[in-house]
């Protein structure tokens, strides 16, 4: 109560603060992109300077002024756009660490369970494999540190194992089947790659497959590097699966859906108060030319996902499957302040080739119905039914051969496919939610890491894995921990079962290529996506069949 009260007394000073903050921080953005760099010192940053000088010095209680900026700098940007905002200093390094494509640390993936954490995977080449650490291995120590207990958190083990290169940390080791535990690791901190493609491979005869989970500074050259081992294998179709893909650089979206179109195709534009119209067209270098494409998407793909997938559609290059796009469609600037923290501000919009604008409606300052946009679109049915999404016939915009598309936010893909809850159960969701289906596959790779290291690709593990009765094994797990056993349950939501299981274990020993390509098995999109490609001829028929009846 007294805490309240205290803060209270605050809100006064804060929102004056703030009004001037604001005016400063506007002033500061309209000089610093007008071109005039050297006038953030003004009027208005000397008001500020002024105010916050006599508040130090005059007001009735002790403040820290920089903390009370520091709150109101995120609520100024908060009432401007959905995505404006503010990054502190302490987390601009890892907030740009997986746009650049690496970060400084030892070179593991690792989950945390029963208080403890556990290396999942080991980074290949990396400064941990170099010193003998394995999968399956528990950090018990940091630096002659005991780490285990109510103090290992996510965040907590970042900041313990990741530090700048070339700096060491001392690792408590304990190990499965080792006598002389714990064992003890000196690691020379190093860059380690974080991979922007999960998976590229040849998914079916002249087909490939490449799931991209985010657009950074390393994504266009593992594209490229998976389209070629696809040429090399007499492949003349590609899926890139972009479902998931929150977005990242626009100029990685733009250099990869290049090499899908012909010169002087208009790939995106973009324009802003600021900012006059400026296009982004392909140079016809592209080495993709003339292979067939389908872009997969749902509502999780934003931004520069929709970049990639709008170009496509609206050049009419190929055929988009999946449910509708996220709609996220600002363009953010990165403004680094001297003290290292930063801000991204929205300066322009993004619109694709036909005129469309990505970014979906939203009201500046505080709104909800934004926010739970996603969350709308489930209850209103539309991650179940084409029929339930009504396009607005003042919105509609033509693609190069013709088609109708919609405007209003997001993409709209070419073929929907339905989210399948057919067989999904109480029982089933219980699970999940509380994180029993990740918990026991990780106890079951652990207790039988050796035998299943043995297996070489996700068929042979997935037919070892279906002889093992992991189900039942799973039911006794999960009732020992609270969840009650529900036969009838049990067996509707039995193929949602293993394949969350078996996936976890596959994913557990093999890593994320074999996981994906485990997961693909059974996916309805991908599935439809390949009966596309298989149907000779099906992109071409389907695309003239739809400028010829003028519908999506």
């Amino acid at each position: 109560m007294k805490n309240k009260k205290s803060k209270s007394r605050y809100i006064p000073l804060i929102i004056a603060i703030s009004l001037v903050v604001g005016v400063l921080v506007g002033t500061f953005y309209a000089h610093r992109f007008s071109g005039n760099k050297l006038s953030v010192v003004s009027a208005s940053s000397n008001k500020i300077s002024d105010l916050l000088r006599i508040v130090d010095d005059q007001y009735v209680d002790s403040i820290d002024v920089q903390e009370v900026v520091e709150e109101i700098v995120p609520q100024i940007l908060g009432e401007l756009d959905p995505h404006s905002l503010y990054i502190p200093a302490k987390d601009l390094e890892d907030a740009n660490a997986e746009l650049k494509g690496s970060f400084s640390g030892i070179g593991i993936q690792f989950t945390i369970q029963n208080d403890s954490v556990h290396v999942n995977s080991v980074i290949k080449g990396g400064p941990s494999e170099r010193v003998g650490l394995m999968a399956g291995d528990r950090i018990v120590s940091v630096d002659d540190s005991a780490f285990v207990g109510k103090v290992v958190t996510n965040e907590e083990t970042m900041r313990r194992l990741k530090g700048p290169k070339g700096t060491t940390v001392k690792l408590g080791i304990w190990r499965q089947g080792e006598k002389n535990n714990p064992l003890t690791f000196t690691i020379v901190r190093g860059d380690i790659p974080i991979k922007s493609v999960d998976a590229a491979y040849v998914i079916a005869d002249g087909i490939g497959y490449i799931k991209i989970n985010k657009f950074g500074e390393t994504t266009y050259p593992e594209m490229l590097v998976g389209l070629a081992r696809f040429y090399s294998q007499d492949c003349s179709s590609v899926i890139i699966d972009l479902r998931g893909n929150t977005g990242g650089y626009m100029g990685t979206a733009i250099q990869m859906v290049n090499e899908f179109l012909d010169g002087e195709q208009l790939i995106v534009y973009t324009e802003g108060r600021k900012y006059p119209r400026e296009e982004y067209r392909a140079d016809g270098r592209g080495s993709c030319k003339k292979t067939e494409v389908v872009v997969l998407i749902d509502e999780t793909s934003a931004s520069a996902s929709e970049i990639f997938a709008g170009a496509i559609q609206d050049n009419d290059r190929g055929v988009i499957i999946g449910r509708r796009s996220f709609g996220k469609g600002l363009v953010q600037q990165p403004i680094e302040f001297r003290d290292g923290s930063a801000v991204r501000l929205t300066i322009a919009r993004y619109y694709t080739p036909s005129g469309r604008c990505i970014q979906k409606p939203y009201n500046k300052g505080g709104d909800e119905d934004y926010s739970m946009d996603i969350v709308n679109r489930y209850e209103h049915g539309e991650f179940f039914s084409e029929d339930s999404i009504h396009q607005d016939e003042s919105m509609a915009y033509y693609t190069s051969a013709g088609r109708v598309v919609y405007g209003g936010g997001g993409i709209m893909p070419d073929i929907f496919v339905p989210q399948d809850t057919s067989n999904y159960t109480s029982y089933y969701k219980s699970a999940a939610l509380k994180g029993l289906l990740q918990k026991f596959a990780f106890e079951y790779t652990d207790r039988h890491r050796e035998k299943l290291r043995a297996f070489v690709g996700m068929e042979d593990l997935e037919r070892y894995l279906k002889k093992q009765n992991i189900l039942e094994q799973f039911a006794v797990y999960a009732q020992e921990r609270g969840l009650k056993r529900r036969n009838n349950m049990l067996q509707k939501s039995k193929h949602l079962f293993e394949q969350a299981l078996y996936g976890n274990i596959i994913y557990n020993v093999m890593g994320m290529e074999e996981f994906v390509k485990y997961d693909n098995t059974t996916d309805p999109t991908v599935e439809k996506a390949l009966e596309v490609l298989t149907d000779d001829g099906a992109q071409v028929r389907y695309l003239s069949a739809s400028v010829e009846n003028g519908t999506e």
